[in-house]
């Protein structure tokens, strides 16, 4: 009998069809909800809304005071065969030693001892490490607060032109900063910066520049010095800026030697003001492009870098809300 009914309702009630394809509908929508939950809207939301809905991670930042400092006043005229000066500024009495030929791998392997083996806050601690790897150095003794330039160059005996194609074995200058007094090591959490330098010669003519800067600290730590992507006041470019052909040159060469960095691809505005609000004092690095353009009030707001649209995975401030009150009280 129910055969005969069923057999007569497909034949001549739409009513068949319809209860068919409802249940098929309650059994799919059964079997999808059964196996991915109830958080099956999160599938269809794109990349972009889910990332921007994490929240950016403030770093905790250690305040340390840095007692030296390092420049190169004429990186125009430099090079392997005229020599190179350098201009210390340094906070106490320090020794300042140049290191001319020094080997790639042996300055890393000396970098790592001085996390597990020994420190190396003298200049005899860093050749140790080195196993005088080196081809010439060069010492001189810096004054507290003395910014008197030095000369450094190779001797001609030495008979050095240049140091070999790209990728290289040898560093043309390491210049090494210790302080003369190990008991001023008990001030400073700082106790030596290791400062590689590039040097034009006859095989590799890219300008003089500081391509990395390492600060050893007295608890067996060293740290990466970065630079920040940070507008200036100055609308007038440097005297020692390269010009536009030279810097693309200078880049084309860097990639090459595996040595660029990634720099930002849009031009700063000229002012130390949030590039958002035009108004609040820009306090706020972000991380990883290392932008640094946002404001205590407006850093709250974003999660993609405003200046290059990257995440931004962490950010830290560079001086806390009492010290930005204390610069304003003293400037007023």
């Amino acid at each position: 009998m129910a055969a005969v009914f069923l057999v007569t309702l497909y034949e001549y009630s739409p009513l068949f069809y319809i209860t068919v394809v409802f249940i098929c509908f309650l059994v799919t929508s059964g079997l999808v909800v059964g196996w991915f939950g109830l958080g099956v809207p999160v599938i269809l939301r794109n990349s972009e809304e889910t990332e921007s809905s994490t929240r950016v991670l403030k770093k905790r930042m250690r305040q340390v005071k840095n007692p030296f400092g390092l420049e190169i006043p004429h990186s125009a005229t430099a090079s392997v065969t005229k020599g190179i000066t350098l201009t210390p500024d340094c906070l106490e009495d320090c020794i300042l030693t140049c290191y001319w030929g020094c080997s790639v791998q042996k300055l890393h392997e000396a970098l790592q001892k001085h996390v597990y083996c020994f420190r190396i806050k003298t200049p005899q601690a860093f050749e140790d490490a080195l196993y005088s790897e080196y081809l010439y150095r060069q010492q001189y003794f810096i004054k507290k607060n003395d910014k008197e330039e030095k000369y450094c160059q190779l001797p001609e005996d030495a008979q050095v032109v240049d140091f070999g194609p790209v990728p290289r074995s040898r560093y043309p200058l390491i210049a090494l900063l210790t302080l003369a007094d190990e008991e001023d090591g008990e001030i400073y959490d700082i106790i030596s910066m290791v400062t590689v330098i590039h040097i034009p010669d006859e095989s590799y003519r890219l300008s003089c520049r500081i391509l990395y800067q390492y600060l050893l600290l007295a608890q067996g730590q060293y740290h990466d010095l970065k630079q920040l992507f940070m507008s200036a006041n100055s609308t007038a470019p440097s005297s020692s800026d390269p010009a536009p052909g030279e810097r693309s040159t200078d880049r084309s060469l860097l990639e090459k030697a595996g040595l660029a960095e990634d720099e930002p691809e849009l031009h700063e505005e000229n002012s130390k003001d949030c590039v958002v609000c035009q108004n609040g004092t820009v306090n706020w690095v972000l991380l990883p492009c290392r932008h640094t353009c946002l404001c205590d009030g407006c850093i709250k707001y974003f999660q993609q870098c405003p200046m290059c649209r990257q995440f931004v995975q962490e950010s830290f401030p560079l001086c806390s809300k009492k010290e930005q009150d204390e610069g304003e009280s003293t400037s007023i």
